[in-house]
């Protein structure tokens, strides 16, 4: 696959990435905050997405088949039954998890409150008011520039041939642990329902902006279980913040970090 390149790129090239390619600078780009905007403006033109991203975690790409294939109501709906057999016992037990001497107890954790799937959560609506999802994106990303986010100045800078933010991790073959398949529906359904859009993945973490959150605690409880059901261990097991204390959490927050082992 060919492509035209957006001007100004710092020093980069193009890589194999499959049966496609990939631009990648050759280092951080210390403008890319100024950068980050423009490509995002100029993304229908190219047709290319900007990603943050270590060059290692690239691996072999998943065709956007795989993802289109995940029924993603049925999937989380089979996923939740079999995630609350495993975990009902301790969310109705509150008996503290034995931890080594001188660590505070796990807090518990009461579950969701859901006896069966709930559904996804609903669209939020688009406000005049509000940020869009590229305005919300760049400030995610000066955000993690600002805070020096550990592992961000590994990152490079790279050009994804995609029509969306949410294909980009199937496209690269990003090579964590997280169900590519699964997460990517996922992304793609948070994007057209809360103008969510991929930033940065480094090692197995990958943050997302967030450009109309929940702002309701109804619906703040049905998305953070769609965040549990990601399988992401900073959510699941990390160890696991309490269902409510995680979704009370979710209400307002324009940006979404999760990591596997």
């Amino acid at each position: 696959m060919s492509f035209a390149l957006p001007d100004g790129l710092p020093p980069g090239r193009l890589l194999p990435c499959g049966p496609a390619r990939v631009w990648v600078s050759d280092e951080f780009p210390q403008d890319v905050e100024r950068l980050w905007p423009r490509l995002l403006s100029e993304q229908r033109e190219h047709g290319l997405v900007p990603l943050l991203c270590w060059p290692g975690t690239m691996g072999r790409p998943l065709t956007l088949d795989h993802v289109d294939a995940v029924c993603l109501e049925e999937v989380l709906a089979a996923d939740f039954a079999e995630y609350r057999r495993r975990r009902l016992p301790f969310w109705m037990d509150p008996t503290p998890a034995p931890v080594p001497e001188g660590i505070e107890p796990w807090p518990h954790d009461p579950g969701p409150p859901f006896e069966q799937w709930p559904g996804l959560t609903p669209e939020m609506p688009i406000a005049s008011s509000g940020p869009t999802p590229e305005e919300a994106a760049s400030s995610l990303l000066a955000g993690l520039i600002e805070t020096g986010q550990f592992g961000l100045d590994e990152c490079r800078l790279v050009l994804v041939p995609a029509r969306r933010s949410s294909d980009v991790l199937a496209l690269i073959g990003w090579s964590a642990e997280a169900p590519l398949p699964l997460l990517c529906a996922l992304l793609r359904s948070w994007e057209e329902r809360f103008g969510a859009q991929v930033v940065t993945v480094f090692g197995s973490e990958l943050h997302v902006s967030v450009a109309r959150p929940p702002v309701e605690a109804a619906h703040a409880d049905l998305l953070a279980l769609e965040h549990v059901l990601s399988t992401a261990d900073n959510i699941v097991d990390d160890p696991p913040t309490p269902f409510p204390e995680y979704a009370t959490e979710l209400v307002g927050r324009t940006s979404w970090s999760f990591w596997w082992d």
